[in-house]
């Protein structure tokens, strides 16, 4: 695989930081970006690897890694994120195919809707948006609660009650994030609060990431093709539903990639996937 070329890119509130690998041979095929959201460029290097026939661009989030927000806003909103990899894109030079996964899927929507010119193909893995749940008054409330309990408390009681909804199999419960949580101890969290409310996932994104509602419309209309992932072992998570929502928006059928919600991971944050078979099924999706 070839080295990645760092690059940065001043934006509105934030400098951006993102990688370019150029392809391994000369190639015709469009760059392909790697986005997600809060995860940053280093949770792509597994897949970047297995795909390194193409162009490959991968970026940190404005307030996550080596991405540095300047802004004092409270939160960062999709559209804000959308903008940042538009930026990167024409930097770069598009247009690009985009895999998206988690809250990155969401800020692809959010872009495509938007800049429909930038994106051949959109991959949206897995998007987040709980509004588009059966049980989404209750997966609305559980977000707004975690948050709030994040707010109160801090890190490690928040986090606990994110990592149980991110694996719950069936419908949120009501009531979910006032039931006390495991001890974040045993999740190598801290118990006690150190007063810091930026955290780039619980302070920054969870909110306006999970309640986010794309214009259907706008991607309907795109001339962009847009394709909804979901993992084959996520199956009942709550990601899992919320993609086969957005793709039922879409009028679409979702595409079913192997492993779970992080199936592309190869180690990165201690996660294994199943990266080999996902890398495939993502380049027969891009050559379809």
């Amino acid at each position: 695989m070839t080295q990645p070329e760092t690059r940065t890119l001043d934006v509105p509130g934030a400098v951006v930081t993102y990688d370019v690998r150029p392809a391994s041979a000369p190639s015709t095929e469009a760059p392909l970006m790697l986005i997600g959201s809060p995860m940053d460029a280093t949770g792509f290097v597994t897949l970047a690897g297995h795909l390194a026939d193409r162009t490959v661009i991968t970026y940190d989030p404005r307030g996550i890694g080596r991405s540095e927000r300047t802004d004092p806003a409270p939160e960062t909103t999709p559209g804000q994120h959308a903008d940042d990899v538009r930026r990167v894109i024409e930097a770069v030079g598009g247009p690009v195919d985009l895999f998206a996964s988690s809250g990155g899927a969401v800020n692809a929507l959010a872009l495509v809707a938007t800049h429909p010119g930038l994106v051949r193909t959109l991959v949206a893995h897995e998007p987040p948006a709980v509004r588009f749940t059966p049980d989404h008054k209750e997966a609305e409330a559980a977000v707004l609660g975690i948050r709030a309990l994040y707010e109160r408390v801090g890190l490690g009681p928040a986090m606990v009650k994110f990592i149980q909804i991110v694996s719950l199999k069936g419908p949120v419960p009501p009531g979910f994030a006032d039931e006390p949580g495991p001890d974040p101890a045993a999740f190598g969290l801290p118990a006690e609060d150190d007063g810091a409310r930026d955290d780039g996932l619980l302070g920054q994104n969870l909110v306006t990431c999970c309640l986010f509602e794309p214009d259907f419309d706008a991607l309907r209309a795109a001339p962009t093709r847009i394709v909804v992932g979901v993992g084959a072992e996520s199956e009942d998570e709550l990601a899992h539903r919320s993609g086969r929502g957005v793709a039922e928006r879409l009028g679409l059928s979702p595409t079913v990639f192997p492993s779970n919600h992080a199936g592309f991971l190869g180690g990165e944050y201690g996660q294994h996937g199943d990266p080999v078979p996902f890398a495939a099924t993502l380049r027969q999706v891009l050559a379809g």
